[in-house]
């Protein structure tokens, strides 16, 4: 009886040692599989930081490539442009840390999508202002040639006109036609007789006439005598000068004539104080800013 009481209770020690033995070889296969698991776990993770980090580096390289085209951009494009730099560098940093849970993961998975979607949008709206610019060049340099063309137009019509003006001024002015002198002497009693010596004459009398002229201005005009001897010199009475065609000359004798448009004579009468040459003598006569008419004598 003993001895199969003492079978019996050996038989229970190799049940449990084996027992024993399977619950320890199902607890290394369990760690085994979970071990595996893990591993497998983390293989996945790591692949997922890496083309999750790959996908930012294209995103910040097509946002350079964006901002490099030399565009000027609006402060709101601006804004956004720090906007999305900043948060590539909050993601860049997140999976830089090693320790990055599946959830966390997810959120920058879904972060970098916003992420993806704000550089996509960024990208359309330089492309926007940069086809808004190029129209904006195409419609200044057209703006820029019409201006120019104006510009010339009005030049040319400037010019016209000063031209127009001058004709208009040298029709304006007076002319004198018929331009004769005579040299007079005065005698004792006063009276005045036409003679040719030179120890003689003292006086000149210039007769000439202006014919009709419309758009010649009607009223007083000042007319300026100058009187060339033999030798060439001004012969100088007032010691006065006046302009004509931009010179300025002086006269021997100052005087003005009354013109009312219609055609009609004039006579100018000078008192000469010194006595004259003999020889011939040259009178000019000026009007307006221009020359009004020429006349000569001789004395002998």
């Amino acid at each position: 009886m003993e001895n199969q009481e003492q079978k019996r209770n050996d038989n229970n020690k190799i049940y449990f040692l084996i027992a024993v033995i399977v619950a320890l070889m199902g607890t290394c296969v369990y760690l085994f599989l979970q071990k595996n698991k893990t591993e497998q776990q983390v293989i996945t993770i790591s692949d997922e930081r890496t083309a999750l980090q790959t996908e930012l580096e294209k995103l910040e390289t097509e946002l350079a490539e964006a901002n490099s085209a030399n565009t000027k951009t609006t402060e709101e494009l601006n804004s956004k442009d720090e906007q999305l730099q900043t948060k590539i560098n909050e993601l860049k940093k997140a999976l830089a840390n090693g320790s990055l849970t599946k959830s966390q993961l997810a959120k920058t998975r879904n972060d970098l999508q916003v992420l993806r979607n704000s550089v996509a949008q960024y990208t359309a709206d330089i492309e926007a202002l940069q086809q808004q610019n190029a129209i904006l060049t195409v419609e200044r340099d057209s703006l820029k040639t019409t201006v120019n063309s104006v510009s010339k137009q009005a030049q040319d019509l400037s010019r016209k006109n000063d031209s127009l003006n001058t004709r208009v001024k040298a029709g304006a002015a007076l002319k004198g036609v018929g331009i004769s002198v005579a040299t007079l002497k005065i005698k004792n009693s006063g009276k005045e007789v036409d003679v040719d010596k030179a120890s003689t004459a003292k006086k000149l009398k210039i007769s000439f006439s202006i014919p009709a002229n419309p758009i010649a201005e009607k009223g007083m005009h000042d007319v300026y005598v100058r009187l060339l001897d033999p030798a060439g010199n001004l012969l100088t009475g007032e010691n006065g000068s006046f302009t004509s065609n931009g010179a300025e000359l002086q006269y021997t004798y100052k005087t003005a004539i009354d013109y009312t448009g219609d055609a009609k004579n004039y006579t100018l009468e000078w008192t000469n104080k010194a006595a004259f040459a003999p020889g011939n003598y040259i009178v000019l006569l000026y009007a307006d800013n221009s020359e009004l008419g020429k006349g000569t004598f001789s004395l002998r």
